[in-house]
């Protein structure tokens, strides 16, 4: 697609991936680790979004900088960030709370469309809250990726999917002939390429009508957590150098692997002494 490295950028949700039963706590959340990942992999990454100034905030922050993550755009504020409170049954993770923190009050500002436009790709979440503003996004991103998660919907697909050039869906509950049907719907309603992760059955994705499946890579499991969005770094970055779907997915897959032999999204974890009291309990489904 480029004769070039890529660059990427993410914008909007940050969080703080505290885990109560370990006494770490690491930076995370999509927009942040997809990021992070890209530029492990060597290509030019941004994060525009809000951090506070208090532990959490500056954990996030440190460790973006760190990776060699622009964040001239990244506004720091008063106040409690982004965090999500994590515990572990037999291995697999369970969110036990969050709270939202100062990224509620991130809006996008002009300087930041003029930003976003020197990047080759820029990528949110549905944890960004930036949904009333995918049009202009949209308008200012050379090509846009949203990674919905789990909590896709028929709605979100009807009224976004016109505007995104990659859609990530996680299908992981869902049968193999749901999910090609999941893709084309997603595909009829305008959007370019669509891909679907399913865990450990691997994953595929359809672009203008060609529909390509891949398995997973062999990996040495210490954490799953961001695994995910893993796959959707490494996804990223092969498909704007190469356009092939199915050398972007076995990407996506590698990445993914790798992702699963750190602890937290991306590393660069802290230990804690005192969580934070002011999370209230909520339950919430594990993203994969």
């Amino acid at each position: 697609m480029w004769d070039r490295e890529p660059s990427l950028l993410g914008i909007g949700d940050n969080t703080v991936d505290v885990y109560v039963d370990k006494g770490w706590m690491f930076p995370g959340g999509n927009s942040v680790n997809v990021a992070a990942m890209a530029a492990k992999l060597g290509v030019s990454a941004g994060y525009v979004g809000c951090l506070s100034r208090d532990q959490y905030g500056s954990l996030i922050y440190d460790a973006l900088k760190e990776e060699g993550v622009d964040l001239s755009h990244c506004r720091r504020a008063e106040g409690a960030n982004a965090c999500a409170l994590i515990g572990h049954d037999q291995g697999d993770r369970r969110f036990l709370g969050s709270r939202p923190g100062v990224r509620e009050d991130f809006t996008l500002m002009d300087d930041d469309y003029l930003y976003m436009r020197s990047f080759d790709i820029v990528h949110t979440s549905i944890f960004s809250g930036l949904d009333d503003r995918i049009e202009t996004l949209a308008e200012n991103a050379t090509m846009l990726s949203y990674d919905f998660s789990n909590r896709w919907t028929d709605t979100h697909r009807d009224h976004l999917a016109d505007k995104i050039d990659i859609a990530f869906l996680s299908l992981s509950e869902l049968a193999l002939d749901e999910c090609e049907g999941v893709l084309k719907s997603w595909a009829q309603a305008g959007c370019r390429t669509v891909v679907g992760t399913r865990g450990s059955e691997g994953s595929l994705a359809l672009h203008e009508g060609r529909l390509c499946s891949f398995g997973v890579k062999p990996a040495r499991v210490v954490d799953t957590l961001g695994a995910g969005d893993g796959f959707v770094a490494g996804f990223l970055v092969e498909w704007s150098k190469s356009s092939d779907l199915t050398r972007a997915l076995e990407a996506g897959a590698v990445n993914a692997a790798a992702a699963c032999a750190v602890m937290g999204g991306f590393g660069h974890g802290r230990p804690f002494s005192v969580l934070p009291d002011d999370l209230p309990p909520r339950r919430a489904a594990a993203r994969t």
